[in-house]
């Protein structure tokens, strides 16, 4: 068995508890390391797995003299600069959605990269969900016929007045880059490129500084019609979170179930259990370890990473302009 390829965490918020469990199963990566600019937060999630602790990102570097890679976890804001150290330091970085909040520092990660011949990838966990793998090859296989709409819905009732997330000096925005990246990057790898976006936001009941609904449209380059609706304000209770059409059936990947049927026919196929988050962590781990030792393609390029950092600004300046056609009804 290869040695395991060693890794650090830097950032110990909530998105990073997962990250730790995912390691703790891993037989590919070994966690040694967790930084964190609250030293105390450090510590608490390092004692758990057993690892060290720093209270910077540059404190752990100065301090693994034998990493690998790195696992970025901290508030989109902050990604570049410290992507751009590790990325110089030739330490491979797999970091957190967005990429970054502007396409012009997500274009110099890419060139850091590549400057230093090391790998950049993004953590978009849906990609590497069991279901939507599953759901993926299956519209490939054309069993459902072309593909016509696809239909995506991330919406649950969560207060934002203290999380980072609504704070757009740290996130770049709202619901729209943070749920909003899953869905486009999702988006994109069932369909491709995007070549078109709109976008209409919805009542703020937060009393947000940021837009907390949003109901967006996208067509990509083979004139395929995408609806998505995310919200930070409301639960919209669906059983499934992705559904594709197709000429001839219809795919339904869910939270705990996911299933296909055919429009020839009345029975639901059922291929999938649902929702694993820690599963998709762990996946991305393996595929970013493989792609490290030039075992296989990462599912998520760098590439891909800048494209929806590209297409998340597109959906932004289509918000400012959030125009509407009056329709003139005629008196009874």
């Amino acid at each position: 068995m290869k040695n395991k390829l060693k890794i650090g965490l830097i950032g110990a918020g909530g998105i990073a508890q997962t990250w730790v469990q995912a390691f703790e199963r891993s037989e590919t990566a070994d966690l040694v390391a967790i930084a964190d600019v609250r030293p105390v937060v450090a510590d608490a999630l390092a004692e758990g797995i057993g690892c060290r602790s720093y209270s910077s990102y540059l404190a752990l570097a100065n301090g693994e003299s034998e990493l690998d890679a790195v696992v970025i976890c901290t508030p989109p804001s902050t990604h570049p600069e410290i992507a751009n150290f590790f990325l110089a330091s030739k330490v491979h970085v797999l970091c957190e959605k967005p990429l970054s909040i502007d396409t012009q520092s997500a274009r110099e990660m890419l060139a850091a990269a590549k400057t230093n011949g090391v790998i950049l990838t993004m953590a978009t966990k849906f990609r590497y969900v069991e279901d939507v793998v599953r759901a993926k090859s299956i519209a490939a296989s054309g069993l459902i016929g072309e593909i016509v709409l696809f239909e995506n819905a991330f919406t649950a009732h969560v207060d934002m007045s203290s999380r980072w997330n609504s704070q757009v000096a740290l996130s770049g925005g709202g619901v729209l880059i943070d749920n909003g990246t899953h869905s486009l990057d999702l988006m994109r790898y069932f369909l491709g490129p995007v070549v078109d976006v709109q976008v209409i936001e919805g009542k703020r009941s937060q009393g947000l500084d940021v837009e907390e609904t949003v109901r967006i449209f996208v067509r990509s380059t083979a004139g395929v019609l995408g609806s998505i609706d995310l919200s930070w304000s409301i639960n919209k209770e669906q059983e499934s979170y992705l559904n594709i059409y197709g000429s001839q059936g219809t795919i339904s990947v869910g939270w705990k179930e996911s299933k296909y049927r055919l429009s020839s026919g009345r029975e639901w196929v059922v291929f999938g259990n649902g929702y694993d988050k820690v599963q998709a962590f762990g996946s991305q781990i393996d595929n970013f370890c493989a792609g490290i030792n030039g075992e296989d393609e990462l599912l998520i390029t760098a590439e891909d990473a800048l494209a929806s950092v590209e297409v998340i600004e597109a959906a932004y300046a289509a918000l400012g302009r959030d125009s509407w056609t009056p329709v003139k009804e005629r008196a009874a």
